[in-house]
């Protein structure tokens, strides 16, 4: 409770911030009015439908994300995992891409989410496929990078065939990840999908304590292993590939937030769980209250920001493992 009390009044005061900061010079009293009554056609349409799906996308994007990465590391002891190990962000971004490439966006606008938890669906059956129902952490490694690269590469393909350079450079902003111009239509189609991913990983807390202890350890204590690998998988899969439908690629953050976090609950998967999923929220709400910020007149990736905040932390912590081996 100590630790989760300060991160949730972080991310409300974020959520509140993402609300009021935007290019319209729009004051905290008339924008908080339009917001609640419905009152001022302008002032309604920049808070209803704009900032308002901005500020709900980037708070379960960022709960999604770190929840991910989480319940990953923990399911296979390695701090250094992260929620696109599986090859779902990839297989997501690909759906996407292909909706963009063949028209389909033009046509029917939810196409593109839509495709793109088609495609992280897809990845997922592959996954058990090649995993099989009773590989282990390995095999389910192997899979998901064998999956990462067949998706990347055919993204790739997909580029480098489009005749419309037009088409492709949306293509190529899409994957950068953002939340601008997202609209309430995005928050109702990635809600059901994130629920049913936080129900499946939130039942697993208690398993991936006992695996702490090794596969065996765990099975002793009575953790069915098959039925807590699926779990971690597809409650990952759901989140992920929602989080990717809406937001395109945003990295790092399933990674880092997790890492930072866990010295605070003592590195027990279940505790940070529900931590993590409050950081991951707060990272995403202020990075992209930061590109609203940094660069107003520019259209600034979120993916972009937090690459560039995340990698520098991934070498300070590879350096960190460096040093302790010597």
């Amino acid at each position: 409770m100590r630790v989760i009390l300060p991160l949730a009044v972080l991310v409300v005061a974020l959520f509140a911030a993402s609300l009021l900061i935007g290019p319209a010079a729009i004051g905290l009293r008339a924008s908080l009015h339009a917001l609640v009554t419905g009152e001022g056609e302008a002032v309604v349409l920049v808070m209803r439908e704009i900032r308002l799906p901005r500020a709900l996308l980037g708070l379960m994007v960022g709960a999604a994300l770190g929840l991910s990465g989480a319940a990953m590391q923990g399911y296979l002891r390695n701090p250094l995992a992260e929620p696109g190990l599986i090859g779902v962000s990839p297989a997501a971004s690909l759906g996407a891409v292909v909706a963009m490439q063949t028209g389909l966006v033009a046509m029917f606008a939810p196409a593109l989410p839509l495709a793109a938890l088609l495609g992280a669906g897809l990845s997922v059956a592959l996954l058990f496929v090649l995993a099989g129902p009773g590989g282990g952490a390995l095999a389910l490694i192997l899979a998901g990078v064998a999956l990462s690269a067949l998706a990347g590469a055919l993204t790739s393909l997909v580029l480098s065939l489009s005749p419309n350079p037009f088409a492709m450079m949306e293509i190529v902003f899409w994957l950068m990840g953002s939340l601008a111009d997202r609209s309430m239509l995005h928050v109702w189609l990635a809600a059901p999908v994130m629920a049913l991913g936080v129900g499946l990983l939130w039942r697993t807390g208690r398993g991936l304590d006992a695996l702490t202890l090794g596969e065996d350890a765990a099975a002793s204590l009575g953790i069915p292993l098959a039925r807590l690998r699926a779990q971690v998988v597809l409650g990952v899969a759901a989140l992920v590939g929602a989080a990717t439908a809406v937001a395109g690629a945003v990295g790092f953050v399933g990674l880092v937030v997790p890492h930072l976090l866990r010295p605070l609950v003592g590195g027990r998967p279940s505790a940070l769980l529900p931590v993590s999923a409050l950081g991951g929220a707060a990272v995403v709400l202020a990075a992209d209250i930061a590109t609203r910020v940094i660069a107003p007149d520019r259209d600034l990736k979120l993916g972009v920001l937090t690459a560039i905040v995340g990698a520098p932390f991934f070498f300070r912590l590879i350096w960190q493992m460096r040093r302790g081996a010597e």
